[in-house]
This record gives C-alpha cells, structure tokens and sequence, in this order.
C-alpha cells in the first residue's frame, strides 16, 4: 500500500519537476530563476493533470 502512495505522490510530483526545471532555465535567463521555477511547476502540474484525464478518457471508450 505504501508503494502505491509513493508513485501516486511521484506521478504528481513529475509535472512539477519537469515544469519547475524548465522554468527555472528560462527565468535565469531573465534573472528570476525562482519565480521561472514555481510558475513551471503549477503549469508543469496542470499538464500532467490534463493528460492523465485524456488516458483516463481514452482508456474507458
């Protein structure tokens, strides 16, 4: 059980990680690497959120 929480809380979490390197890149070319990085990780989470509701979709047609 306790495995299946650590990927859930993993799967969440890739969004964010994935969004808050790429935008922490493009806000240290702008010299604001942090604001980049959190703006990365809420948009980065809203597109993992979004493709895992279209496979849900996909899946049960």
């Amino acid at each position: 059980m306790c495995s299946i929480l650590l990927m859930s809380s993993f799967a969440h979490a890739a969004g964010c990680l994935k969004g808050a390197v790429v935008g922490g890149v493009a806000g240290h070319l702008k010299h604001h690497a942090v604001i980049g990085a959190v703006a990365g990780c809420a948009i980065g989470h809203h597109l993992a959120a979004q493709e895992k509701k279209q496979q849900a979709a996909a899946a049960a047609k």
